[in-house]
Parts: structure tokens; C-alpha cells; sequence
């Protein structure tokens, strides 16, 4: 028995052609969000190592502080720092103080033998800068030792320049027959300041020191003209 075969060219199915979708390009603001998004990315990345490694570097500096202050011994700079602060203070309290050496040195050069105080203060006003009242309380033997007293203080080149404007006030006597006074003047506060003394008296001091050292020692005196001057005076009262 043939078998035979049929042979058909006929497609059972119908053909479909198969096409490839073309890719579409990309658009401008995908680009530019893929860039964004990789840049803020690396960013953090970096960030997050540049922080450990500030944070290892800050570490390594407290303990090199740490090591460097108990070297030069803590307590040690604590006494250094209160010896500063009280440094300080005297300081300030020496631009403050007032000298009043210089009024006594002044008013010994000028006061009579008759004359003698009694009672010593003086009133700042408040500033530095202005004049300072004196204030004393005296006792003289009669009423021309006042009189010749006054007319010194206010003519004396010695003192006038220093002492200012001195007024004397409430004479009266005592059981004893003496006269009792106040006196008041000023001076300046550059007169009596702490300081300036100081600087005044410290080249004075050497010179004396030198003199004592390379100059031998005479006996031979001067008089006191300004002394016999005032003895005379009181001689005439």
C-alpha cells in the first residue's frame, strides 16, 4: 500500500512579523536627577569618613592635652593663676594709694619751733585727679607764732608750690595759755601720689648710697641760712 504524502505550503497560523521596540533616549532631566542623586550620594559618603576621621583626630589632640597639662602640673598653674590675680590687685590698690609722706616732709621744712600739730587728715573728694584737702589741728605758743606761720606756708618757696592756699581758722586759747588752730590747704594728688613718690625717693636713695661709698666723710658743717632766718624771727616775736 503507497503512503503518500501530502506536502502543504500553506501556513496554518498567519505570519506576524516580530519587531524590535527601539529604546527609547533618555531624558535631559533624568540625566540630570541620576547626577544629583550620584553626587549627593558621594557627598554623604564622604562626609560620614571626613567626620570619623575629625572626630580620631579630636580624640588623639584631648589626650596629647591631657598628657601636656599633667606635665606642667595642674596645681602648679592653679597657684600661679591666684598668685596673678593678687598680683593684680595690688596693683591696682598701689595706683590708688595715696602718699601722704610727701605733706609731712614739706611741713617739717617750713613749721616753726612754736608751732606743732596736733591732729592729721585728709579728704580725697571723690577723684583722683582733683586736689586733696588737708586738715590739721595745731597748737602754737601766742598769736604772731600763728601769724608768722601762716606768712611762711603761703610765701615759703619750699612749700607754696605743694601746699595751696593754706587758711588758718577757730583760734582760741587753752587752760594754758596757748593758741589752738586749724589749718586746711590743698594739694595736688600728683603731690601725694603712691607711685610717683616712689620714683622720686628710689634716685635719691642711690645717689646717697654712692656718695656714702666713694666720698669720705667730712666734719666740717654748713649753717642753715633758712634755720637762722626763721630763729630770728622767732627771737623778734
Amino acid at each position: 500500500m503507497d503512503q503518500s504524502f501530502q506536502t502543504s505550503f500553506i501556513p496554518k497560523k498567519p505570519v506576524v512579523e516580530e519587531r524590535t521596540k527601539a529604546s527609547r533616549p533618555m531624558g535631559l532631566f533624568t540625566i540630570i536627577g541620576i547626577f544629583i542623586f550620584v553626587s549627593m550620594a558621594l557627598s554623604y559618603a564622604g562626609l560620614y569618613f571626613y567626620k570619623g576621621i575629625l572626630t580620631k583626630n579630636i580624640t588623639e589632640m584631648e589626650k596629647n592635652l591631657t598628657l601636656a597639662k599633667n606635665r606642667f602640673e595642674p596645681e602648679k598653674i592653679s597657684q600661679l593663676k591666684l598668685l596673678d590675680r593678687r598680683l593684680r590687685s595690688s596693683n591696682e590698690i598701689l595706683l590708688k594709694h595715696i602718699a601722704v609722706s610727701p605733706i609731712f616732709k614739706a611741713l617739717s621744712q617750713v613749721t616753726l619751733k612754736t608751732v606743732r600739730y596736733t591732729k592729721f587728715s585728709y579728704d580725697l573728694a571723690g577723684d583722683k585727679n582733683s586736689q586733696i584737702l588737708v586738715k590739721l589741728n595745731g597748737q602754737a605758743v601766742g598769736y604772731r607764732s600763728v601769724a608768722l606761720q601762716a606768712d611762711i606756708l603761703a610765701k615759703d618757696e619750699r612749700v607754696n608750690k605743694h601746699i595751696i592756699d593754706p587758711v588758718f581758722s577757730n583760734l582760741s586759747l587753752d587752760d594754758k595759755g596757748n593758741v589752738l588752730f586749724d589749718l586746711e590747704f590743698f594739694v595736688d594728688a600728683d603731690f601725694v601720689d603712691y607711685r610717683q613718690a616712689l620714683e622720686t625717693e628710689s634716685p635719691a636713695n642711690s645717689v646717697i648710697e654712692n656718695v656714702n661709698t666713694t666720698t669720705p666723710t667730712t666734719n666740717t658743717t654748713t649753717p642753715n641760712s633758712t634755720n637762722t632766718d626763721t630763729k630770728v624771727k622767732e627771737d623778734n616775736l
